[in-house]
């Protein structure tokens, strides 16, 4: 009785885990960094968005790469925080 307690349980358990989303990266084209200072403010901005795991900015290639949940995040809640911090974004295609 006590080993079909627990089959039905770990059975349960299985069927009621999330779904695992897949970790995406995206480039972001951001022309409007003109300074030091913006890829600190563009990556403050990126990170605080739920769901991102990495950001990292270059300054030189006016660029941010994105590592982030796809269950979470996605490029629109990206860019739409890079505007939201001045600094406008699309996709690099």
């Amino acid at each position: 009785m006590k080993k079909l307690a627990i089959a039905v349980a770990l059975t349960a358990a299985a069927f009621s885990l999330p779904v695992w989303a897949a970790s995406k990266t995206v480039t972001l084209s951001i022309p409007s960094m003109y300074c030091e200072v913006c890829p600190i403010t563009v990556k403050k901005a990126l990170t605080k968005v739920d769901g991102v795991a990495k950001v990292e900015v270059n300054f030189s290639k006016r660029q941010a790469t994105v590592t982030y949940d796809d269950a979470k995040a996605s490029v629109e809640t990206l860019t739409r925080a890079t505007a939201n911090a001045g600094y406008p974004s699309t996709l690099e295609r």
